[in-house]
């Protein structure tokens, strides 16, 4: 088994529902070659919630997938760093946010350049599998990995669900394209103030969450279906 075989069998073995990896070259803030993401979606039940308001369940996972997450792609930078590979995993603790709550290297940059899905209408990773009804990590590293196809377009066509049903009002109905800056798709600022307003309201806990673009989301019904079955 090669090197790239081995290091998905071990992220999949760990609880990622989802692994790509990507060629990075070129990508702003990026000193690594080669950037591998993984994802987990959301159970059902925590999403058919969330399409009519946030709830602290939801909050409460949030966390603990997060955790997950960053058990992860731990576990994938201890293996390539015990093969004599450079590799860093972009875990909470590490990752920096400025003012605009942007971080150096989005998750999101990395699993479309690694293969995963494309950045949706409501400025989420949106994947064929589960939607945007995901969290996601990624690991960056020099290792000679076998790199996924990237995803560089938009594949929501003339769906505007998420546009519809935003309570902020906050996205734009952009279809991205890659390099397209973030304000070109949501206010931001607009998107966290209701997020606040609404969490606050329904659950007590004051943060920035609220989750209906993606429960709304058509790929997100698919998904919802398909575990139906």
């Amino acid at each position: 088994m090669g090197l790239t075989e081995e290091l998905k069998k071990l992220l999949y073995s760990q609880g990622a529902a989802l692994v790509g990896i990507g060629n990075m070259s070129r990508i702003q803030n990026c000193d690594f070659k080669t950037g591998i993401a993984v994802a987990v979606p959301l159970p059902e039940t925590i999403i058919i919630d969330l399409q009519t308001a946030p709830t602290k369940e939801y909050y409460e996972l949030y966390h603990s997938l997060n955790g997950k997450l960053n058990e992860i792609v731990m576990a994938g930078e201890e293996f390539l760093k015990s093969k004599g590979y450079e590799a860093y995993a972009q875990t909470t603790d590490r990752v920096e946010v400025d003012q605009d709550n942007i971080s150096k290297l989005p998750h999101k940059t990395v699993a479309a350049r690694a293969g995963l899905g494309w950045i949706g209408k409501n400025c989420l990773l949106v994947t064929p599998e589960y939607g945007p009804a995901i969290r996601i990590s990624s690991l960056l590293t020099d290792a000679p990995l076998a790199c996924d196809e990237s995803v560089t377009e938009s594949r929501c066509k003339s769906c505007s669900l998420c546009v519809e049903k935003c309570p902020a009002q906050a996205l734009k109905g952009t279809l991205w394209e890659a390099g397209m800056h973030r304000e070109e798709i949501v206010d931001v600022r607009k998107c966290y103030k209701k997020q606040t307003e609404i969490m606050y309201k329904e659950t007590g806990i004051r943060t920035d969450l609220c989750g209906k673009c993606f429960a709304v989301c058509t790929y997100t019904r698919k998904y919802l279906k398909k575990a139906e079955l």
